[in-house]
């Protein structure tokens, strides 16, 4: 069993982030929202790579399912623009 906010702290400690959001009550499968100019330039492939770089091996015993969203700061704004309204 693992911890939500563990699971972000990672993410943070790996990835220089503006905002980041992971939620999972049953200490195995999370999902996540990640807003970094880390992901600048690359495919949302990419992206959820650099994430799960961050996790390392804990995807692989820890971690069950991570369902990731993930953004640049200038796409979360847009998307937080549209939200508002």
């Amino acid at each position: 069993m693992f911890d939500a906010k563990e699971i972000a702290r990672l993410i943070e400690a790996h990835l220089p982030c503006e905002h980041v959001l992971v939620e999972g009550e049953d200490g195995v499968h999370f999902s996540g929202i990640v807003v970094s100019a880390a992901f600048e330039g690359l495919s949302r492939v990419r992206q959820h790579q650099q994430v799960y770089a961050a996790l390392g091996s804990l995807m692989d015993k820890e971690i069950h399912a991570l369902q990731l969203q993930t953004y640049t700061p200038a796409q979360w704004a847009e998307m937080q623009a549209g939200t508002a309204r």
